[in-house]
């Protein structure tokens, strides 16, 4: 008998399918998140100011290299010590107290509809897929360079899940020359999307030629763009204690503009840090606050994001590691020191695998929890990132949705009221009888349970009837759905016109060489 309400089930299942036209009749909200989750400490308040303490002591003592000669200029009229010779800059603590006392707590970051607007603050959750890699692989087409047309169907793909809340540098489209390759991605994304793009920091003529385009495609006068976050950057050191040109460059063009900042060092314990999680940490917070503070020297107010990007190396080899204990433990540990400082905060995902195996998908969720557990406000690298960066995959940014979509599920209200808790729904089954076809159960059916995006929940005999498909296998054919039958939003589409005539007069007029 139960077997038999279960098929009926089961039917009716795909009876209200077909009659809604679509695989489920559920549509939960992914666009807006909260972290459900009390933020998890691994060290003590003590430690936590040690740490901050120790970390203003490296800057005031040891200082930072600054490569950028006008960024050492804006340091020292700021108070900094500068030692010219050595390109060395010594930052007072009273500098970064000011900088953190002017950096926003929230910030609204605008994308190209009013429905995707992110408020970038601690307690918000956002997730941005695997970025920057060189590489991209699939099953089909195997482990490649990256290209335009990859960049442009990772970018579809990001944009039809609800649950990756910005754009981001997927891949490196190698076969565009770099003096054309910001036009090419920055359409990409504008044309194909309407979530938060964006933009390289890879010198100032590149960064205005994006900062126009996102104004044309917005319909935005410079007072209204500079007036509001419309595209964000990541700006990372070289650790250890180092600031490079293009990155201090970074910092002064999107402060200047009112544009986001996310300012992450890459601290591998045993390599570019200290091999303790607890002085990794410390050089990541000095180098952090040493980036927090250019900009807010530059502009009182300029909106910026705390980064965190810490994990270890092995030290058999010397590559980086993902999803260990001390990958998680650094994201906990960033968290606190995030929330000393009161700011937004980013944290970093991805895997050391070399495939979309059971390795890459336990590295990733582990780092995904770490991340969700520390209270991150955006976490980059969630979804589809290998090798420790070196390649995106597709499969695997599809099996990673389904942990993230998992994630965002919990982030929803329980009910527990009296209709939920269910007593006429226990009174109306008998002892040993079942569920499948009471009243509660027949009006809740459709949006009762999260529906898989990936998984396969048939038993034994109907999986290999169906070809025994792993879930990577079955990731393939996702993909490849999504692609063949994306439509991007008609106002996001409507501004090609524009920007392919910008375009082309930059082109003709010989586009813009990347700053090294």
């Amino acid at each position: 008998m139960i077997d038999e309400a279960a098929r009926d089930l089961r039917r009716e299942r795909r009876r209200g399918r077909s009659e809604a036209g679509s695989e489920s009749s559920r549509h939960p909200n992914y666009r807006t998140l909260k972290n459900p989750f009390l933020p998890q400490p691994i060290f003590s308040d003590d430690h936590v100011a040690a740490i901050h303490d120790t970390a203003l002591r490296v800057l005031e003592e040891l200082g930072i290299k600054v490569l950028l000669p006008e960024a050492r200029a804006i340091y020292a009229r700021a108070g900094a010590i500068v030692d010219e010779g050595g390109q060395m800059v010594r930052i007072g603590r009273d500098m970064v107290a000011a900088a953190l006392a002017a950096a926003p707590r929230s910030i609204l970051a605008h994308g190209g509809a009013r429905e995707r607007d992110l408020m970038l603050e601690l307690g918000s959750m956002t997730f941005l897929a695997g970025a920057g890699a060189p590489n991209v692989t699939d099953l089909e087409r195997g482990r490649r360079p990256g290209t335009f047309a990859a960049f442009e169907e990772l970018t579809k793909l990001i944009q039809h899940f609800d649950v990756l809340h910005m754009l981001c540098p997927s891949v490196e489209p190698q076969d565009v020359d770099t003096r054309f390759r910001h036009y090419a991605t920055n359409r990409a994304q504008l044309t194909l999307s309407d979530k938060f793009p964006f933009v390289f920091a890879r010198g100032t003529p590149q960064v205005d030629d994006s900062f126009e385009m996102l104004r044309l495609a917005r319909g935005l006068t410079e007072d209204e763009f500079r007036a509001g976050a419309y595209c964000y950057t990541v700006i990372n050191t070289n650790s250890p204690r180092q600031l490079d040109i293009p990155m201090a460059q970074g910092i002064i063009d999107f402060a200047k503009a009112g544009q986001v900042s996310i300012i992450t060092p890459f601290c591998l314990a045993g390599a570019m840090a200290p091999i303790t999680v607890a002085g990794a940490l410390t050089l990541q917070h000095a180098e952090a606050l040493a980036g927090l503070t250019l900009a807010q020297i530059v502009r009182p107010g300029a909106p910026v994001v705390y980064g965190s990007f810490s994990s270890n190396v092995d030290m058999k080899s010397g590559a980086p590691a993902f999803g260990t204990p001390e990958h998680i433990k650094a994201t906990l540990g960033a968290g606190q020191l995030a929330r000393y400082t009161g700011l937004p905060w980013r944290s970093g995902g991805g895997s050391a695998a070399n495939v979309s195996d059971a390795q890459a998908a336990h590295e990733t969720q582990f780092a995904l929890w770490g991340s969700v557990l520390a209270g991150a406000t955006v976490c980059i690298h969630s979804a589809g990132w290998l090798e420790g960066g070196l390649s995106v995959s597709m499969e695997k940014l599809i099996i990673d949705i389904e942990a993230l979509q998992t994630i965002a599920e919990l982030c929803a209200a329980t009910p527990g009221d009296a209709d939920a808790i269910g007593f006429e729904a226990i009174a109306e089954v008998q002892p040993g009888g079942h569920f499948f076809s009471a009243a509660h159960t027949m009006s809740r059916y459709r949006t009762a349970f999260y529906e898989p995006l990936v998984a396969d929940w048939s038993n034994f005999g109907n999986w290999t009837q169906s070809g025994s498909k792993t879930a990577t296998e079955r990731a393939t054919g996702i993909w490849k759905r999504i692609l063949a039958d994306f439509q991007p939003p008609p106002a996001a589409a409507a501004t090609a016109g524009v920007l392919d005539e910008f375009i082309a007069k930059r082109t003709e007029e010989g586009g813009a060489a990347p700053v090294s």
